[in-house]
């Protein structure tokens, strides 16, 4: 695999951190603003909705650009979002500058879809965007965990800084690591990539991808209630993630080689055992080693379906080069603002 894709999946890893983050947080933030713990969920819901529709509006805005110049200007933008959000005064401001942040790392990841894809041979795209989406398991086996024992040692604010400074090494990878010749000049007209979207079996697949984040992060972003409302300390919740985290990993590393060779079989499978799984946990998860090991299974099947799912997407919108990665990105992103709102 080309080093660039790993350049690319360092600057995943620093966003996938602050998405996946709130999830060990929001009890923290909920107290400090006092809100509900239900209300600062909202901050998941805005996140997922500023990409879902930032991802096909970021990828228009970035049509003309390169590659290069695109997903450096997203980094950055993203990088003083999660700076204001440090100090944010109150609810609406931290609010606000989520919605910012989501924008851009919808941009961000538009475009680094597309352009994973197109640094393999066409017959490897699934293991190119397994090592892409690998940025945002070890986020969950190391970032957020990470974030959440040092939002519980410090405060909410300094998991924020420090996603802030992550983003510092991974704007001088992307100049670094991704090629000035992959510069596009004349993209391709829009309308015809519009179109892709009018494809049954394209349609069929976003409606798989909204499914089955919906039920994942409708489930996931409150983990944390869920962990402490066992009984266990708010210590257990960062351990609940790693879990998680090294599940995801294992799945997206067998969903992107299975994605290249046999995808039909783990969405068919996979998909249902995901929702059964989510929907199942506040019944089974009641004592610790049942829980711990829901949440690594969940995080390896949630994974391993949704990485195969976005190489789908991206697979039947081959006729949009320049928007398909926008509607894998929307496609997930809508699913994860529904789900805290309805599970």
């Amino acid at each position: 695999m080309p080093f660039s894709l790993y350049l690319l999946a360092l600057a995943v890893f620093a966003m996938g951190t602050s998405e996946f983050m709130l999830a060990g947080l929001l009890p923290s933030i909920a107290a400090e603003f006092g809100v509900p713990v239900g209300t600062a969920g909202l901050l998941t819901s805005a996140f997922a909705a500023g990409m879902a529709v930032g991802a096909p509006l970021m990828a228009v805005l970035a049509r003309s650009w390169s590659p290069r110049r695109s997903l450096f200007a997203f980094v950055v933008v993203f990088l003083a979002a999660h700076v204001v959000g440090a100090a944010a005064p109150d609810f609406d401001v931290l609010l606000a500058s989520r919605v910012v942040a989501a924008l851009a790392n919808a941009g961000f990841l538009a475009v680094a879809l597309t352009t994973a894809a197109a640094l393999v041979p066409p017959q490897r795209p699934g293991r190119a965007l397994a090592v892409l989406l690998s940025g945002t398991t070890v986020a969950t086996v190391a970032g957020v965990p990470g974030g959440s024992l040092l939002g519980t040692a410090f405060g909410w604010r300094a998991t924020f800084l420090a996603v802030a400074v992550l983003c510092v090494p991974a704007a001088i990878g992307v100049l670094k690591g991704i090629p000035a010749q992959r510069e596009r000049v004349d993209p391709p007209a829009l309308r015809p990539e519009l179109a892709e979207l009018t494809k049954p079996r394209l349609v069929l697949v976003i409606a798989l991808a909204v499914l089955v984040n919906a039920v994942t992060f409708g489930h996931f972003t409150f983990l944390a209630p869920v962990v402490t409302g066992t009984g266990l300390s708010e210590w257990w919740v960062p351990v609940a993630l790693v879990l998680f985290g090294a599940g995801a990993f294992a799945g997206v590393t067998v969903g992107g080689r299975l994605a290249d060779s046999s995808p039909r079989p783990v969405v068919v499978f996979g998909g249902p055992l995901v929702v059964a799984g989510w929907m199942s946990l506040d019944v089974l998860g009641t004592e610790l080693i049942t829980l711990l090991a829901l949440v690594f299974v969940l995080g390896a099947l949630s994974f391993a379906v949704g990485s195969t799912v976005i190489a789908r997407v991206l697979h039947h919108a081959a006729g949009a080069p320049t928007m398909a990665g926008s509607y894998a990105t929307a496609a997930f992103n809508v699913g994860a603002a529904i789900g805290p709102m309805v599970f």
